[in-house]
């Protein structure tokens, strides 16, 4: 259960989301508080779910991750069992960023970063085999304009 959150809890969590390499002594010093008020805030944070780790983020072009595929999945299959499965099925799949279960003409939306259209024809074989999907049809990006955008804490 999340609790109150003041100015410095969004601050705090603010300036994380925009660099999460900041060391304890800087986010203390740019919140305005000690290291070890810092370090119980940061505690909180983590123990109420908010804070769910920190990672690097990557350039997928400088690997040859250069193609984005947003994929879109209906299926007639609706029961519990069967997503559970699905999702297993395409957690298995590294190219897969992302996966959401959505409201409207379509049951699911993935996110897969790959290298080329061979690459997303590999994740295409992979993801379908298996699994009687109803439809699958790919939106591709041709450009990212904004993208991981911090959260308005401040809201």
């Amino acid at each position: 259960m999340v609790g109150k959150m003041d100015n410095i809890d969004r601050k705090l969590l603010d300036l994380l989301q925009r660099d999460g390499s900041l060391s304890q002594r800087d986010l203390a010093e740019r919140v305005g508080l000690s290291q070890n008020a810092l370090w119980r805030r940061l505690k909180r944070l983590d123990e109420q779910g908010i804070l769910k780790g920190t990672r690097m983020k990557i350039d997928p072009a400088a690997l040859g991750l250069d193609l984005t595929v947003f994929v879109m999945v209906r299926t007639r299959n609706h029961s519990m069992e069967w997503a559970e499965g699905f999702a297993k099925h395409v957690a298995r799949i590294p190219q897969v960023a992302e996966m959401h279960r959505i409201g409207g003409d379509w049951d699911y939306m993935l996110k897969i970063v790959t290298t080329g259209m061979s690459g997303y024809d590999a994740v295409y074989r992979r993801l379908t085999t298996g699994y009687e999907l109803d439809t699958v049809t790919g939106y591709f990006s041709m450009e990212t304009m904004l993208e991981d955008r911090p959260l308005d804490v401040f809201g």
